[in-house]
């Protein structure tokens, strides 16, 4: 089965879900060849992150992406039947948390986009899913290097800027209400138009 179920509850920033469906579409199928998938990735503000991280982490606090893998409870049990060795899985099944908050945070700490670091936390939960693993240092290094890569040839294929949807900005929604006010308040009799 592939399923990619995508959920923006968090208010932050604006975000164009098809645009990220098709990059996380590329990841999941061309570049890690995955060939069946069932993921849910989840976007969050930092309360609703500090609330998953504390349930199911027993850490407090804010992170930047949560991973729950359920691929490795399918693979072990058919390994066992099998007898045989784990190997890396043609499979995925598992949700992704991401917290824009925390990716906005970090984009002014490492002077890049919140766009960017979006992705980089969408690879590196499908990375865990697919069996990496950051908790050494050697297994961290190797981490970031495929994690680079897949952002390098993500980042040639799609314009990751436009990942913020524009046409629903905080700021254009405050310039269109006060335009409606000023527009209903000219229709009033004996009102006076307001300009901003």
């Amino acid at each position: 089965m592939t399923e990619l179920v995508l959920r923006n509850r968090q208010r932050a920033r604006p975000i164009r879900l098809p645009l990220l469906r098709r990059l996380a579409t590329v990841l999941l199928s061309d570049l890690l060849s995955l060939g069946r998938y069932e993921l849910a990735v989840h976007l969050v503000a930092a309360p609703e992150m500090a609330r998953v991280n504390q349930r199911f982490l027993d850490h407090a606090g804010s992170t930047d992406v949560i991973t729950f893998d359920y691929t490795g409870e399918l693979d072990s049990s058919a390994a066992e039947a099998k007898g045989a060795a784990a190997h890396p899985p043609q499979r995925l099944h598992g949700e992704i948390f991401i917290c824009i908050d925390d990716a906005v945070k970090q984009a002014r700490q490492f002077r890049t986009s919140w766009q960017y670091e979006l992705i980089r936390y969408l690879i590196h939960g499908m990375l865990h899913s697919v069996g990496y693993d950051d908790l050494t240092p050697a297994g961290r290094s190797v981490m970031k290097r495929e994690e680079n890569r897949l952002l390098r040839l993500l980042s040639r294929q799609f314009s990751l800027s436009h990942l913020a949807n524009p046409r629903s900005s905080p700021a254009r929604k405050s310039r269109m209400a006060t335009r409606a006010a000023s527009v209903s308040l000219s229709k009033r009799p004996g009102a006076t138009r307001v300009r901003s």
